[in-house]
């Protein structure tokens, strides 16, 4: 019997690679800026076609490679960083996985341009499918470019399941997005089929965030900086009132590496207890620097997730340190004396008499007289006594006295009071102003009010969205609404969808718009924190189905625009929600799972009073 066991040939083995390391179009793009960044280039330009599937281009103005290392870089565990197992453990640097260009070489045509400052003539190197095609020396700028043609060429399975051009430009711009906020040293440069859609220059660490999220977020920026014996903790963290329902726009860094890190979300969540609503997430741009031997970056082939040695007490440090920064801000407010126009608090002087106050009263006042009435009489009749009354004609009498007719309920008495919480209407009971109680014939029906209306809104926002049938209504002031790289290239995505529920938008150049109308039936008077919340619902579903993001908008618009808990609701309100509920197909849950109604039956509540 043959053995079965054999070795790949390097080609395969590069594929198999390429699959842990080279997921999409941005994780090329990750991989080569990280190169560039390790190479010491202060400018890097970054050119993109068709989100990458064509094209993938990072040039950069770094110290270039010689002939032998631009050859060597393209081998299997071929790396300038390494040298020991121990080096693992202590690496202030990114690209130093040694997979990188291997994997990318394996799974697309790669053309690479590199020369050493001191060299007169550059190197020349094709590769495809990790062949080497061609390598001579050329004239070239000093640095390294290269181009990175038609990803997954070779591997139609890998290359047909990649999103949509709109998913796939997503991505790339938060992998960029990542790397430049670390980085606010370098200046980027992205380059869309011809276009350059971002220019981000020199700057410092809080202008490189107001460059990536918009002006709009600056005044919303608190600074936090501590320093311990494990790590140095700094960064911005957000002003309570500008907390979003969305999850965008949080960042932790670790050694100028981003991570995700779900431990310490909930460490900032903790500093703002009480500060914010239970539904909102604060921003936070958040940087750690630590000892890289108290740290597992390898955990994770794409390394995003980071293992801390010390992660309960960091937990408390960044806690404390947020917490603080917050309350600084909360609690010490400035005032300037020196303002113009500030009122004159005038000095006591005891030799000076103040003057009694006068009142002025009108003597012919008649608390009595009706405003409408030019004269008044004593003894006149008072008009419409019987109104009075009205409400009281069947008290006393004995149930069987009363008819079908006295039966019906008055729409337009509204409560008899309320106890314990409880609105009392002649057919609907609104408990605590979250629920709605109504007979039902098993027993006793509780609607919640909030999600009842979610349900609603959601049916009829997915039905203007595919019949496109809403209606806009035009802004008095329209209002100019600041994106951020990340959000301004996920809205060409779900923009048609947006105008079908009849939002209009114009676009003002340099990621911002202007909020021309907003749908008819919409009374919020912040049109553009709508847009916000929907885009960051988009972005964080990440589907590519026209259908889910269609009702993931839907979704989105209906929970910040249903009645909220603590309003009382009238008879007619009521009536109006509970009618409308049974008429959606799935009256019982809202559209992302949760229950709107539950029913007590008679053997319960029987049950329950024994």
């Amino acid at each position: 019997m043959s053995d079965i066991i054999h070795l790949l040939p390097d080609s395969i083995a590069n594929q198999i690679a390429a699959g842990e390391v080279i997921q999409r179009p941005a994780s090329v793009v990750k991989e080569l800026v990280e190169n560039a960044l390790d190479a010491g280039a202060t400018l890097i330009h970054i050119a993109i076609k068709d989100a990458g599937r064509t094209l993938i281009q990072v040039i950069d103005n770094g110290k270039g490679m010689s002939a032998t290392d631009a050859r060597m870089a393209f081998e299997r565990h071929a790396t300038s960083k390494i040298k020991s197992a121990e080096d693992l453990f202590a690496l202030h640097t990114m690209g130093f996985r040694g997979e990188a260009l291997p994997s990318i070489s394996a799974i697309a045509q790669v053309e690479l341009k590199s020369r050493r400052q001191d060299d007169e003539t550059g190197t020349l190197l094709i590769i495809a499918g990790s062949k080497v095609e061609k390598q001579e020396p050329i004239s070239c700028a000093a640095g390294t470019s290269i181009s990175v043609k038609n990803i997954f060429y070779n591997v139609p399975a890998r290359r047909r399941f990649l999103k949509s051009n709109e998913t796939e430009r997503r991505n790339i711009f938060s992998e960029i997005e990542r790397i430049a906020l670390v980085n606010p040293d370098i200046e980027f440069i992205l380059t869309e089929n011809d276009v350059q859609t971002l220019h981000l220059p020199k700057s410092g660490l809080r202008q490189r965030i107001v460059q990536l999220e918009g002006k709009n977020i600056n005044p919303q920026l608190i600074e936090i900086n501590e320093e311990t014996s494990l790590a140095k903790i700094y960064g911005y963290v957000g002003k309570p009132e500008f907390a979003r329902k969305g999850r965008s726009s949080q960042f932790f860094f670790v050694n100028n590496r981003y991570i995700r890190h779900p431990y310490f979300h909930k460490a900032v969540l903790s500093a703002y207890e009480h500060l914010i609503a239970a539904n909102e997430n604060p921003l936070y741009f958040i940087y750690f620097e630590v000892d890289p031997s108290v740290i597992d970056v390898n955990i994770h082939p794409t390394k995003t997730e980071v293992k801390f040695e010390n992660e309960r007490a960091l937990w408390q440090i960044l806690m404390v340190t947020v917490k603080e920064s917050l309350g600084k801000f909360n609690a010490v407010p400035t005032i300037d004396f020196n303002t113009e126009g500030a009122v004159d608090i005038p000095v006591f002087d005891p030799t000076k008499s103040s003057p009694m106050p006068k009142v002025n009263i009108d003597p012919n006042y008649n608390p009595f007289r009706s405003p409408q009435a030019k004269h008044y009489s004593p003894n006149a009749p008072v008009q419409g006594w019987e109104e009075l009354y009205k409400g009281f004609q069947n008290e006393g009498k004995a149930p069987e006295t009363i008819t079908d007719e006295m039966q019906q309920p008055d729409l337009s008495f509204h409560s008899t009071g309320e106890e314990n919480g409880i609105v009392l209407t002649p057919e609907h009971y609104q408990y605590k102003q979250r629920y709605i109680l109504t007979s039902v014939k098993s027993g006793l029906m509780i609607i919640d009010q909030h999600k009842a209306h979610v349900r609603i809104l959601f049916d009829k926002y997915i039905e203007q969205i595919k019949g496109r049938k809403g209606v806009s209504q035009r802004v008095l002031f329209p209002e100019v609404m600041e994106l951020s790289a990340t959000e301004a290239a996920t809205l060409p995505a779900i923009m048609d969808d947006l105008e079908a529920l009849g939002f209009e938008l114009n676009s003002l150049g340099n990621h911002s718009f202007a909020v021309q109308g907003v749908p008819a039936e919409i009374e919020n008077p912040d049109p553009g924190a709508l847009i916000h919340s929907m885009i960051s619902q988009s972005m964080q579903t990440g589907s590519d189905v026209k259908s889910d993001i269609q009702e993931s908008i839907a979704l989105s618009l209906a929970k910040l625009t249903a009645i909220p808990y603590g309003r009382t609701l009238s008879i007619e309100e009521m009536l109006l929600m509970v009618n409308q509920l049974f008429a959606c197909q799935i009256p019982s849950y809202t559209p992302d799972g949760q229950t709107i109604l539950t029913v007590l039956s008679d053997s319960e509540i029987d049950k329950k009073l024994k």
